[in-house]
């Protein structure tokens, strides 16, 4: 049993009874039809051939045995077939959807590092296509197996009653059987998990495509995306092939051993029957019991077949599961108390890389409560990354930073991060209403704190003028808004959220100035008796913070006011000129 397999079946474990229940149920359901090759037996042998019965004595018979079976098939067959069906769908169902809530409850705690180096096509096909494809381990591998076993060995028990010489001969293709499944099996499953890996490429590059569709056409490029889609499309197409070519050698391989089988047994029956040392009947239970034999066979190699794909799903699922979480507090870390908001930076080292290139270099510098200090420098020079380690999205390589002296690796991360407020470049709206992407910001607030934190974040009146106001839909990431809109519902949240702390990353770099105007007078109130960090990409805007930090390839170079550092005419001086001219 691989690691996969027994992971998953701790999933499984809290539904045990409720699938040997199903597994009961569903013998009862497969061993009622085997008692038909044996009523054909009592029926030829024991009432149409008898020598004693009277014709009226046969017809009461046939009609008693006939009539007993329908009763069977009418009335205990169909309740026993719906609860099969039911308990056998609700227990693989269930057990999806706590790994499903189990691999998002992992995805929430994975560091910002993983989505930035795995591509969101690729964990959305794990969470749905594989964790689906893994249904067919409940179905089949906890089910279905088992009741075709236990048909095949029912059906073997009633065979050995009538005559043990004929079921021998019935079972000599057993042998080669089992060793054509595992010979042609083994390969399927990495040939299974190839194929599904070439798929969620596909899925992986449709989810970016769709997502960048303006860009496409506004370049012109869907002559070229074509051709790069029919590239990852005919990947996907070749590893299918290659795995329908195998699935394909295992089916003509199997059907062919089952297929062979019915022939000796008839050629052996008949021999027989000829020699007067078998009656007709059980020849013919024979053969009937014979496809009842060989389609249970016949679905365990479908299993097999449906179970390799469970098992490379499975190979998926849990290697997702098992990516290790990069930012996790320490056992014995402690909530934060509500801060004042001093953020010091001790010597701080940073890389994304363990190995890697480092982009903060002894990076140290203090900011008081309530100050408001800008981060400005070149593209490139770790601006973002500084404001990135306060809310602690990764931990330092080197250094520390505190919060009111409190080392930020020895607190609670959530409790850090419900006293910070972030408004970034990129307003990241949910397709939900307008209300429920301002309350993300306090999920329990009134609809009065609601429209308070619209109104100061100069959005109320835009709102108003949607079609359906605070209850529009405005589309995956916001796409029925504008820029500013979008900012602007981004600034209500953190209103609404009323946190001790700001971050402000280059909030107002992408936007027209009439919304630049709304949104920079929106922020300064949000940022009034809060400590603020900005970044800036516009000097312009941040003339009158406290402290204004220049940033280059990682280092600290300068620091001051603006008055101070144009007086000093050094780095800040010379990017304030540029872009003033």
């Amino acid at each position: 049993m691989g690691e996969s397999t027994k992971r998953y079946l701790k999933f499984v474990k809290p539904y045990t009874w409720q699938i040997v229940l199903t597994v009961i149920i569903g013998i009862i359901k497969f061993a009622i039809p085997l008692f038909i090759p044996f009523l054909i037996k009592i029926v030829i042998d024991d009432v149409i051939g008898s020598p004693t019965m009277t014709a009226d004595e046969k017809t009461a018979q046939l009609f008693y045995w006939l009539g007993g079976t329908a009763l069977v098939f009418f009335i205990i067959r169909p309740p026993v077939e719906y609860y099969r069906q039911y308990y056998a769908q609700l227990v693989s169902n269930k057990i999806l959807y706590d790994i499903r809530q189990n691999l998002y409850g992992h995805l929430q705690k994975l560091s910002l590092r993983f989505y930035t180096e795995t591509r969101a096509g690729e964990v959305i096909s794990r969470i749905i296509n594989d964790v689906e494809q893994t249904k067919n381990f409940v179905m089949i591998g906890l089910m279905n197996v088992w009741l075709d076993l236990a048909t095949i060995l029912i059906a073997i028990g009633i065979m050995l009653s009538m005559d043990v010489p004929l079921t021998l001969v019935t079972l000599l293709a057993f042998p080669f059987y089992a060793f054509s499944v595992k010979h042609f099996f083994g390969k399927l499953r990495q040939l299974t998990g190839e194929r599904s890996q070439a798929l969620a490429n596909v899925q992986s590059y449709l989810h970016e495509r769709v997502a960048g569709v303006s860009v496409i056409k506004s370049f012109s490029l869907e002559a070229i995306e074509q051709d790069r889609f029919d590239e990852t499309n005919g990947k996907f197409l070749d590893k299918a092939i290659e795995h329908t070519k195998w699935n394909a050698k295992a089916f003509a391989v199997v059907n062919t051993i089952t297929d062979v089988a019915p022939l000796l047994v008839i050629t052996y029956a008949g021999y027989q029957v000829i020699n007067g040392s078998l009656s007709v009947g059980t020849m013919v239970a024979f053969i009937a019991y014979i496809e009842r034999l060989y389609s249970p066979l016949r679905r365990l190699v479908n299993a097999s077949t449906s179970l390799t794909q469970s098992f490379a799903s499975m190979d998926r699922v849990f290697e997702l599961m098992q990516e290790p979480y990069e930012v996790t507090d320490k056992k014995d870390a402690g909530a934060l108390p509500a801060i004042q908001g001093e953020i010091e930076f001790d010597h701080v080292e940073f890389a994304y890389e363990k190995e890697g290139f480092p982009v903060l270099k002894d990076m140290n510098f203090t900011v008081k409560p309530g100050e408001t200090v800008a981060l400005v420098g070149m593209s490139g020079g770790g601006k973002s990354t500084i404001v990135s380690l306060i809310p602690r999205f990764y931990d330092v390589t080197g250094g520390a930073i505190l919060i009111d002296g409190h080392d930020l690796r020895d607190i609670q991360a959530k409790t850090l991060r419900d006293q910070i407020g972030m408004v970034l470049q990129d307003s990241i709206l949910f397709s939900d209403s307008v209300r429920s992407n301002i309350l993300m910001g306090k999920p329990d607030a009134s609809e009065e704190e609601v429209i308070s934190a619209a109104k100061a974040a100069n959005a109320h009146d835009f709102i108003m003028e949607l079609p359906e106001g605070y209850e529009t839909k405005v589309g995956e990431r916001g796409v029925k808004l504008s820029g500013g809109q979008k900012q602007r519902l981004s600034i209500a949240r953190v209103f609404l959220k009323n946190p001790p702390m700001l971050i402000l990353d280059e909030a107002t770099s992408a936007l027209d100035l009439e919304s630049e105007a709304l949104i920079q007078d929106s922020l300064s109130r949000l940022a009034h008796d809060r400590t603020t960090v900005i970044v800036a990409h516009r000097l312009s805007t941040i003339t009158h913070a406290d402290k204004i930090l220049v940033i280059d390839h990682g280092e600290l170079k300068e620091q001051g006011t603006h008055a101070e550092l144009i007086e000093k005419q050094g780095i800040y001086y010379d990017l304030f000129q540029v872009q003033t001219i």
